[in-house]
């Protein structure tokens, strides 16, 4: 194992240094999960510690391309992990040690992001079968399984007693959680002509009682939570894309999930079209607040928000104002590289230009950034500048995004080890 070097931009050439200490200490840590302060406040420099390595994959049984995707699901209260392989199977592991409760095995690749119930202790999930699945957390015995018929790959979505899922196909389905009766499900055909692979998958906004749902012929829709009826007419991205660029885009697709935010003027839905850019949508109409046409390529949106809180007592601020919240919205994007954009304007605030290959989308852990690259490593950055604060280079690469809560992340890398990374914050400056 090797530590990444992170001069600069990302580099992502790896140092050859000695493997990384373990540390078990406690299994999460429950002040990091949101911190007042961010670790890497005025510091940036910490360490990655992996305190799980051990081979998840079954040897022989893996399937397709040569990458592992999804994301773990983290259920803190019960010390357990969940995640996908391309073995074809959903495992639970203890989340000390990362050994293995039980396997789920189904018929396609399980390289999709699952959802824990904590109320009934049950797992959702979806596999490249087609199917969307519900499994007993404590054994693994399944419940139901609903037959979409195309991929099911992101995150399903509750919302009392309905559970919201897409597959790859452009349908989106609205089913009981407890029993998987379908509820009610609408579709879009999909367009004519190339598109990425991958697929977009649904956020609920409570407040507004709507769900929204991106698909691969360029539209955006908001659709009614409990009966699946278009509340706004849907927003073509791709239209909006031919006009900036004066031809039609080679690729039409919206695959990146919608992600909500609140700003003074009302909530927001943001969500990127690969050709036309990232949109600030109006979540109520619909209607386009700004447009950032030069943040192209996008497959994942994250929005990190910095609480308010004083300065860092030992750092280059101390005795300030206090720094009031703050809001960066990150893109992943293998053409484009990892940008921060201002939420309310859509300004670029700083960019990392990628090498080779591609990135995950960002996860917030510690007060910083964690993203995997497919070819040079696990980094973490700081969501303030971009910069990066250290890497971890196993010489794999990751296409599975990484699953964090508190101090803790873990992640498969793409010849299907797991690791289990804890983040330690960087040691008090002494006063002077």
């Amino acid at each position: 194992m090797k530590r990444a070097n992170a001069a600069g931009v990302l580099a992502f050439a790896a140092l050859a240094t000695s493997v990384l200490g373990c540390s078990l200490g406690e299994t999460f840590r429950g002040d990091r999960v949101n911190p007042e302060r961010p670790l890497w406040y005025g510091r940036p420099s910490g360490a990655m510690q992996v305190f799980i390595h051990r081979p998840l994959t079954v040897p022989g049984r893996a399937t397709g391309e040569e990458y592992e995707r999804g994301r773990p699901e983290i259920d803190p209260a019960g010390t357990r992990v969940f995640v996908g392989s391309s073995d074809r199977g959903l495992y639970a592991l203890r989340a000390g040690d990362g050994t293995t409760l039980w396997r789920f095995e189904t018929i396609g690749m399980v390289q999709s992001e699952p959802l824990y119930d904590a109320e009934l202790d049950v797992v959702y999930f979806g596999s490249n079968d087609g199917a969307l699945y519900c499994v007993k957390a404590a054994t693994g015995e399944l419940l139901y399984r609903y037959d979409t018929g195309a991929e099911v790959s992101k995150k399903p979505v509750l919302g009392g007693e309905t559970l919201y899922f897409a597959n790859a196909a452009d349908y989106l389905f609205a089913a009981d959680r407890r029993t998987g009766k379908p509820r009610w499900q609408t579709h879009r055909t999909p367009a004519l002509g190339m598109e990425i692979a991958g697929h977009a998958g649904p956020v609920r906004d409570a407040s507004l009682g709507l769900v929204y749902m991106a698909f691969s012929d360029g539209h955006v829709v908001a659709f009614d939570e409990k009966t699946g009826a278009e509340k706004w007419a849907p927003v073509d991205l791709s239209a909006e894309a031919e006009q900036t660029a004066g031809e039609a885009p080679r690729y039409l697709d919206v695959d990146t999930t919608p992600v909500l935010d609140a700003h003074a003027t009302g909530r927001v839905v943001y969500v990127s079209s690969y050709a036309g850019g990232i949109f600030a949508l109006d979540a109520r109409t619909g209607s386009r607040i700004w447009t950032s046409e030069k943040a192209l390529g996008v497959t994942d949106l994250l929005l990190y928000k910095e609480a308010a809180h004083r300065p860092n007592p030992n750092g280059p601020d101390r005795g300030g104002p206090e720094v009031p919240e703050r809001k960066v919205l990150v893109a992943s994007s293998a053409q484009s590289g990892l940008m921060g954009l201002d939420p309310f304007t859509g300004r670029i605030l700083w960019r990392n230009k990628l090498p080779e290959g591609g990135v995950t989308a960002p996860v917030p852990v510690a007060g910083a950034l964690m993203v995997g690259t497919t070819r040079y490593g696990l980094f973490l950055l700081s969501p303030r500048n971009g910069r990066v604060i250290d890497g971890i280079d196993l010489g794999t690469g990751f296409g599975q995004t990484p699953g964090a809560y508190g101090g803790r992340a873990y992640v498969t890398t793409n010849a299907g080890t797991l690791l289990g990374v804890e983040i330690s914050p960087p040691l008090p400056l002494a006063r002077r």
